[in-house]
């Protein structure tokens, strides 16, 4: 399989934000019925060798234990029960009011019970719209959506190994369903008050000083794919620090600085892996040397701790 192919906003627009609203339904679904944790680190989606994953929840609030995958190879939303029932349907062709009626009587006819709280898009333009009422996102392009998830498969290794890098607070690498991207936040141990007026998602996604690397597959903000990282709170001077490779920049957006590398740029070098990695390493150290952060401190070749290992051992997993 190609690495990294092309995928340019313009060729799956209509598929993604139908796509994207399927996801918000589901991942709806997934805040009412899993465990909290800090951070939201209970809401993303994570990568599967099929698709996408809610992993396992309900039980805590009376209901079976479930999961709800998304095969984008098949092609079908899989609702299934921890006895081994399940349901599914396929995804082409169907609305987003169809996907969220078929969801919701997926999960009535496993015994599963489920209010959202607000059955209606998340920071999308059509977000006063219930699902149950959207009969305009209905493109579903199957050989779009497979190479979406392949593409989000391989970079979901790449933050894997990026993340390997650093022992302090790490969050898994994860599919935002409210953003569309995938990322991977490291946290350092300074807390963060967030001004009065700041909503209750961003108070705990922030209530750390983080620094986060991820990739997104291009919005109206920025209509193209791209890899990026931010620091948060932005430590003054972030703009103006060197990134590698050379075609990776600093934009303004949402009045800060985010380091940004085209997915076409990161395409076009020698070693499209190696180059992204070098962009987080440098988007990285950038911040977390304005920030005040211990790197050497946190640093872990290989994702290697154990102090037994020699340093020409470093990097090895015994097997």
């Amino acid at each position: 399989m190609e690495q990294f192919a092309a995928m340019p906003l313009a060729g799956w627009q209509d598929t993604k934000e139908t796509l994207h609203r399927f996801c918000q339904v589901v991942g709806k679904i997934r805040l009412a019925c899993a465990v909290r944790r800090n951070h939201w680190w209970n809401a993303p989606f994570h990568v599967t060798g099929r698709g996408l994953t809610t992993r396992p929840m309900g039980q805590v609030d009376g209901n079976p234990i479930f999961t709800i995958d998304f095969d984008f190879l098949g092609h079908r939303l899989v609702v299934t029960t921890v006895d081994g029932r399940e349901v599914s349907f396929g995804l082409p062709g169907g609305s987003v009011a169809s996907f969220h009626r078929d969801t919701m009587r997926a999960l009535d006819s496993l015994g599963v019970r489920v209010s959202l709280d607000q059955p209606h898009p998340f920071d999308l333009p059509d977000a006063d719209r219930p699902f149950a009422d959207d009969t305009e996102h209905a493109a579903y392009d199957p050989v779009m959506v497979t190479r979406y998830w392949q593409i989000l498969s391989q970079v979901n290794l790449l933050l894997e190994e990026f993340a390997a890098g650093y022992s302090g607070k790490t969050s898994p690498v994860h599919h935002f369903w409210h953003t569309f991207d995938i990322a991977c936040t490291r946290f350092s141990d300074r807390r963060i008050d967030q001004p009065p007026d700041a909503d209750p998602v961003t108070r705990e996604a922030y209530s750390r000083e983080v620094i986060s690397s991820g990739f997104w597959f291009g919005d109206p903000a920025f209509p193209e794919p791209a890899f990026y990282s931010y620091t948060a709170p932005e430590p003054e001077g972030l703009g103006g620090e060197p990134l590698t490779p050379g075609a990776a920049r600093w934009i303004t957006q949402r009045g800060g600085h985010l380091a940004v590398l085209r997915y076409d740029d990161a395409r076009a070098e020698a070693d499209p892996r190696a180059a992204v990695l070098a962009f987080y390493d440098s988007a990285y150290r950038a911040g977390a040397r304005l920030a005040g952060w211990d790197i050497a401190r946190y640093a872990c070749p290989g994702g290697v701790t154990d102090p037994q290992l020699g340093a020409d051992q470093r990097g090895r997993v015994p097997r």
